[in-house]
């Protein structure tokens, strides 16, 4: 499979390379192009996991599809065949992991929504006894569920950390009620791909959610529910107090904790059995979540 790390689209205006993504202008629109680089803990990894984009992709494509009716979203199109004939020559570094959308003003918030105890949260829990300012019951494990989901955002930094704030310190900076907005339609958007994630076997242990606004219209933008901005869990294998078999970049968080890396670039090369087991992941998610078959990226 065709590996793509970096874009290269000559006559096309970049609009901004991010970590994962490389977005360019199409004037009213833009062109999304997920490559195959992966990043943690806010670091650019130098390797990339083949495929990676084309899943990051194609699984957003099927959320924003299955839940348009419920919060709108800014995807136009994914299929190479509906894009502009100038775009089409460029189908080797597009196939299967780009997407035209809308242009909407992004919100700098991140909304995630924690329905079980893990991760930052479990750290944060062990020190405090609470999850982003609120206090949980005493004695919950590794990976139990949560009495109910918690709201717990961050304000987006692109020049490093984003910064986990309270609900409060959040509707100070954009707006209670854009908070409260942002709050339900993260918490509605929760609560449908967690169903049916589970019903295909996974289970959604918390989700991160991004939204802007296309002229009046409050939309999902950027991914969603996708190995990278999710922990999925193997629900024929989940047992509380333990870390649960699991098909996002956990597998390469854990490797790079377990590595000594001291979390400032540059990050370590993977070595290629993470690779692969990484990559095998991502498309275990794809299959599993949508009842596909692989990806084949880069044709």
């Amino acid at each position: 499979m065709q590996k793509v790390q970096r874009t290269d689209l000559p006559g096309l205006a970049l609009f901004r390379r991010g970590k994962v993504r490389d977005t360019y202008d199409l004037g009213d629109r833009l062109l999304i192009v997920a490559t195959d680089r992966i990043s943690a803990f806010d670091v650019v990894l130098p390797t990339p996991i083949p495929g990676k984009g084309a899943v990051l992709t194609q699984l957003s494509r099927f959320w924003f599809e299955q839940t348009s009716g419920l919060v709108p979203n800014h995807l136009i199109s994914a299929n190479l065949n509906d894009f502009p004939e100038e775009l089409r020559g460029f189908g080797p570094q597009l196939h299967e992991r780009a997407m035209i959308v809308r242009k909407a003003q992004r919100i700098d918030a991140e909304c995630v929504i924690r329905g079980y105890l893990a991760g930052s949260a479990w750290t944060e829990y062990r020190a405090t006894g609470a999850v982003g300012g609120e206090t949980l019951p005493n004695g919950l494990r590794r990976g139990d569920r949560l009495p109910a989901p918690l709201f717990t955002p961050a304000l987006k930094n692109d020049d490093g950390h984003d910064v986990n704030v309270s609900v409060a310190e959040l509707g100070d900076a954009i707006g209670a009620d854009l908070v409260r907005r942002l709050e339900e339609a993260s918490r509605d958007l929760y609560d449908v791909t967690a169903e049916l994630a589970l019903r295909r076997g996974v289970i959604l242990a918390d989700s991160k959610f991004e939204f802007g606004f296309v002229e009046d219209e409050l939309v999902t933008i950027d991914e969603l529910v996708t190995p990278d901005s999710s922990r999925f869990w193997d629900a024929a294998t989940y047992q509380s107090g333990t870390e649960p078999e699991s098909f996002d970049k956990q597998f390469v968080r854990d490797w790079l904790i377990n590595s000594g890396w001291d979390k400032t670039p540059p990050a370590p090369e993977l070595p290629q059995d993470v690779v692969a087991a990484t990559a095998a992941r991502y498309g275990e998610a794809y299959c599993r979540l949508t009842g596909g078959g692989p990806l084949m990226a880069g044709g």
